[in-house]
């Protein structure tokens, strides 16, 4: 089975454990979550500030075999984002059984306003300390191409051939007012060696307060379903302490193991 490929959103993944298996949905153009759900949420972050919340981002990965078995793939992380824009994501990692470790947490911390991004190792106390580009400002993205939430909206999205593009009309999802885009695109037979043709279908919610999609589903019969989920969601200031490195950490340059260039979930903006 195929590595799932994140688009500009996790090339290194230090901070969130193992990648989920399989590739991407085609079209689906969201980290993730074009790449993965989540976190998902690859390519430049823009800065939407005065929109503080906290929540629980849950992704699902569901592949269906040939032979009816099925991989379930889930993970669960917490995000944050503070009234000056800055972001952080933190999920636990349990390591198997037979490796003796204890569960840690690994954060990303995407500080604006201060223009570094942190991963924080809590089993290493070891803060990763790189620089960030200024944001792109709100509603603008690569390319001037217009982002919620570190995804390309569907509105900026150029129009392809064999493509069906439905608004939806707003309605709450997971308890705050969002917006739908539906997305359906027909591979013609024969376009990727098919014998008859494909098609696949990618629904996504976007709050219109926090600027940041609350669901996405997207269902692609080459890999199987994927559900992204933000619950539990509270509009409201988040601890200033989730935002600066622990005391007691230790602040290096660059990624675990020297890497440079990570890419934190939920606003990959690059590194210098």
């Amino acid at each position: 089975m195929k590595k799932l490929m994140a688009v500009s959103c996790l090339l290194i993944v230090p901070a969130f454990g193992l990648l989920a298996q399989g590739p991407p949905p085609r079209g689906a153009g969201f980290g993730p979550m074009g790449g993965r759900f989540m976190g998902m949420m690859g390519g430049p972050q823009p800065l939407v500030t005065g929109a503080p919340y906290s929540a629980v981002e849950i992704v699902q990965q569901q592949e269906t075999l040939a032979d009816g078995n099925s991989i379930v793939h889930k993970r669960q992380s917490n995000v944050y984002r503070d009234s000056q824009g800055r972001v952080r994501t933190e999920e636990t990692i349990t390591p198997s059984a037979s490796s003796g470790k204890q569960p840690y947490t690994m954060a990303t911390i995407l500080d604006f306003v201060g223009g570094h991004r942190y991963v924080l190792d809590s089993s290493t106390m070891t803060a990763y300390e790189s620089a960030l580009h200024a944001p792109p400002t709100p509603g603008q993205g690569a390319n001037g191409m217009a982002r919620r939430g570190g995804i390309q909206s569907d509105a900026a999205r150029p129009d392809r051939p064999n493509v069906v593009r439905t608004t939806l009309s707003p309605q709450s999802v997971n308890g705050v007012l969002a917006s739908g885009t539906q997305h359906v695109e027909t591979i013609p037979a024969g376009a990727i060696g098919n014998a008859r043709p494909i098609q696949t279908t990618r629904v996504t919610w976007i709050s219109n307060d926090l600027k940041v999609p609350v669901q996405i589903k997207s269902t692609d019969p080459r890999f199987g379903a994927t559900d992204m989920e933000l619950t539990n969601i509270v509009q409201g200031e988040p601890n200033a302490s989730l935002f600066t490195v622990p005391a007691g950490y230790t602040i290096k340059t660059g990624g675990p193991g020297g890497m440079r260039g990570l890419h934190g979930l939920r606003g990959g903006a690059q590194t210098q």
